[in-house]
């Protein structure tokens, strides 16, 4: 299989990046092809300009390589930590740009979301520092929300799971290597 990986954290040594390497390192070992994008290393532009949107977008080549890459993958892999509810801007901005209408979705007669990816499994791995039971009872899960409500079904996702490492700023050395095992499990699972 062909996996697209998406990583949205600056820091390099970030627990986001522990779990973006075990991601890769687990898929590799399962013999499938890995194309790995770490949007802060790469700079990657996160602005939607005008031109790119419309009937006749002008498509930066970056942003093409991207679509390319994402409309090939048999399955999808994004990790990011939880910022005010939200993925860092970096990714929104990767959202925008790349999951455009007209290439992974487009809308059918009635106005109903058609996706067009031939990807139909994803998996998000998400960080916090929120304790579950704030971000689920009181927030509401909005990462939940915008990945599995909305943005993967748009682009015909079938198959979508969603993991969060709750309280990342308390967690021992010992409980990162659980979840890291439970990274591996899940795309081991998944993929």
């Amino acid at each position: 299989m062909n996996i697209y990986v998406v990583l949205a954290h600056p820091h390099k040594g970030s627990f986001n990046h522990a779990i973006a390497d075990v991601v890769c390192c687990s898929l590799a070992e399962k013999g499938h092809d890995v194309v790995f994008h770490d949007l802060y290393l790469e700079k990657f532009d996160p602005i939607l300009p005008y031109e790119e949107m419309g009937p006749n977008p002008q498509i930066h080549p970056v942003i093409q390589q991207h679509m390319n890459e994402v409309l090939k993958a048999d399955g999808l892999i994004v990790i990011h930590p939880n910022w005010w509810g939200q993925p860092p801007a970096m990714l929104k901005g990767w959202v925008d740009r790349v999951l455009a209408y007209g290439v992974v979705y487009r809308f059918g007669p009635t106005g109903q979301p058609m996706g067009l990816l031939q990807a139909h499994s994803a998996l998000v791995l998400n960080t916090s520092n929120t304790p579950e039971h704030v971000e689920v009872g009181v927030y509401g899960d909005p990462l939940e929300k915008l990945w599995g409500l909305s943005t993967l079904k748009f682009c015909g996702v079938e198959n979508y799971q969603r993991v969060m490492f709750n309280e990342v700023n308390k967690s021992t050395d010992e409980q990162r290597k659980q979840w890291l095992e439970e990274v591996r499990k899940q795309v081991e699972a998944m993929f």
